[in-house]
């Protein structure tokens, strides 16, 4: 059952250049800082999410920003989720559940046969970690170019 907010979502893809997905993009770059040593961080600022090989899709609710995901292409057969973000004032209202239903049908779309994500280890990723076990993501070793590293958590599911 869907709630009055996921039926009024908007999610479509975007080439980064409005002002409030800079804004939130910005931010949740500082909010990493907060958290997460320098050598720790692997969020991608805007002119590596204009890459050809992500697809980054920002979730509107009217005129107001609520979330934003991505999808890099690692090979043909897998991709890795990135800058999974739910504005402030949205949270636990369902957005990040729909951006990432909205990335795993477009992973399966092309085909993919595998979805991974790094997010961070500590309590403030909680949620984070929640959300991806909710569709079937477990912790599996570092991918594509990561390094083990206690402050980060790897997840990956099949599709």
């Amino acid at each position: 059952m869907s709630t009055m907010i996921e039926t009024a979502i908007e999610i479509g893809v975007d080439d980064l250049t409005g002002p409030a997905i800079v804004e939130s993009l910005s931010e949740h770059l500082r909010c990493l800082a907060e958290v997460s040593p320098p050598e720790s961080r692997h969020a991608l600022n805007l002119e590596e999410l204009r890459k050809p090989e992500i697809t980054f899709w920002s979730a509107f609710h009217g005129s107001d920003l609520v979330g934003c995901g991505a999808l890099k292409e690692l090979t043909l057969e897998h991709g890795e989720i990135k800058s999974m973000r739910t504005g402030k004032g949205h949270l636990r209202h369902g957005v990040a559940s729909l951006i990432l239903r909205r990335i795993i049908s477009e992973a399966i779309g092309r085909g993919y046969r595998r979805l991974s994500l790094e997010t961070g280890s500590m309590d403030y990723f909680k949620p984070a970690h929640s959300l991806y076990r909710k569709f079937g993501f477990t912790n599996c070793p570092p991918f594509a170019n990561y390094s083990p590293d206690p402050n980060s958590v790897f997840m990956t599911r099949e599709i």
